[in-house]
């Protein structure tokens, strides 16, 4: 079975005898409970360059199968290169991966030390609860978001992501590029300026 594009039918079920390839680094939802926060994932995924994002349950399943597509906001061309999936066995796709729970337990290393492995699989639980011990024997590192209060779904995610980003650049292990070229929408102005003191129009460029 392809794996079907978010610019197209949303997702793509899985069975335990079908064997699709897991792509890591990647998103893991658990049993998610709106469809808002999925397509929240896609984006960030979209964003910080992750190819995939999976979830298991079926709680956003109708809602998603009835727009036959996720919500308009997420609509967008670049998020096509996401890939979807639905899966309740999600981990039998990712031997090669390291699962990482973002959950608050006692245990857990704090984001801020917390070193992302090379080829992360990032496990985040239910909006309305926390991720079971079935899950949890999955993963193999456990990490905390310090905040003085919990962030919802969206935000975690964001914030893992960026993370991961700004540690890589920092040890350099991914290269910085000016953000006119990393951005891939269009806008008025494609780059800094070189004191990086404001935009720079590249009418007035031109």
């Amino acid at each position: 079975m392809a794996a079907v594009t978010t610019a197209e039918v949303a997702t793509a079920v899985y069975g335990k005898s079908v064997q699709p390839k897991g792509t890591a680094p990647a998103i893991v939802l658990v049993d998610p409970k709106y469809a808002h926060n999925v397509a929240a994932a896609v984006r960030a995924a979209s964003c910080y360059g992750l190819k995939q994002v999976w979830y298991s349950g079926n709680r956003v399943q109708m809602e998603i199968d009835a727009k036959r597509r996720m919500p308009r906001e997420e609509r967008m061309r670049g998020y096509a290169e996401v890939e979807l999936r639905q899966c309740d066995y999600i981990f039998d796709h990712f031997p090669n991966a390291t699962p990482v729970a973002v959950e608050l337990r006692p245990n857990a290393q704090s984001l801020l030390d917390f070193q992302h492995p090379e080829n992360p699989l990032y496990v985040f639980g239910p909006e309305d609860g926390g991720l079971q011990r079935n899950t949890l024997m999955h993963c193999h590192q456990f990490v905390v978001i310090p905040t003085f209060h919990c962030l919802n779904l969206a935000t975690a995610i964001a914030t893992v992501l960026y993370d991961r980003l700004l540690k890589r650049v920092m040890a350099g292990l991914q290269e910085r590029l000016p953000i006119g070229e990393m951005l891939k929408e269009d806008r008025f102005w494609t780059n800094f300026n070189e004191t990086n003191t404001g935009l720079v129009d590249s009418k007035e460029r031109e």
